[in-house]
């Protein structure tokens, strides 16, 4: 296939799709993936798409809305609210009393709290010093990794909290985003809470990101995670694109409010 002949075939993809990823092109494209990122940097400073980490996004889409700063807890505990109590107690009907759990900081996540019955035998991993409490007084075994203390999203991050969860596999992870779309995949404002994810990301054997409807399309500074190599757990007017995925699982039933086990 001919370099523009090829070209022409991104664009199209691109564009109809609203973004593709690097593993996209490379299954419906005889190229290397060098050619390939080639063709997306020099079509990106062509105007003719965005070219983003892992793959690219048509000029003109939706998506690529820029997720630039973390929003206080309280306020993010109110947006979306039902649909993130259905992803929550969906997610809590996961976890079996011998799973070694990391539990991300967030408010879906902590919503899982409500979810779970009181003294079962699941241990807990979090960042999130929040749920750590929430947890306790149920009575779970927590164990918090050190760190230095965000206020703003109530987690703990840094190198510290990295080096101490690499000793950890964890069975099941449970995870927030600020945004998400297929070509950048999972992404946060903040580098050093993304460091901390991507570091649970990798240790877990099953892992789940929780994510309601309004994230997706959006893109935020730091990638953490590639798009397909978490399952989705969602709820509400999810955009059809993201629907038709594999990975992702819409929870019809929304609900008004966390019945307390």
């Amino acid at each position: 296939m001919l370099t523009e002949e090829r070209r022409n075939g991104i664009e199209k993809l691109v564009n109809t799709q609203g973004s593709v990823t690097l593993q996209e092109l490379l299954e419906r494209f005889d190229a290397s993936e060098s050619t390939l990122r080639r063709d997306l940097t020099e079509m990106d400073a062509r105007g003719l798409l965005v070219k983003v980490h892992g793959g690219a996004m048509a000029k003109n889409a939706p998506e690529g809305r820029t997720v630039t700063a973390d929003l206080a807890v309280l306020e993010r505990e109110q947006a979306h609210r039902e649909e993130k109590q259905a992803i929550a107690r969906y997610a809590a009907s996961l976890i079996s009393d011998q799973d070694l759990i990391y539990l991300d900081a967030g408010t879906t996540t902590g919503y899982m709290i409500d979810y779970l019955p009181e003294r079962g035998g699941a241990i807990f991993v979090t960042d999130g010093l929040t749920h750590a409490r929430k947890l306790a007084a149920k009575g779970y075994r927590v164990l918090i990794p050190g760190g230095q203390y965000k206020p703003a999203t109530e987690a703990v991050v840094g190198e510290e909290a990295i080096l101490n969860l690499s000793k950890y596999h964890f069975t099941k992870g449970f995870f927030g985003t600020n945004a998400v779309t297929k070509a950048a995949g999972f992404s946060t404002p903040d580098p050093s809470e993304a460091m901390v994810k991507r570091r649970a990301l990798s240790a877990s054997s099953a892992r789940y990101v929780l994510c309601d409807a309004s994230k997706f399309g959006l893109v935020s500074y730091v990638t953490f995670f590639p798009f397909s190599d978490a399952l989705i757990l969602t709820a509400g007017d999810v955009p059809e694109l993201y629907r038709k995925c594999e990975n992702v699982k819409v929870i019809e039933e929304v609900i008004s409010s966390p019945s307390i086990l």
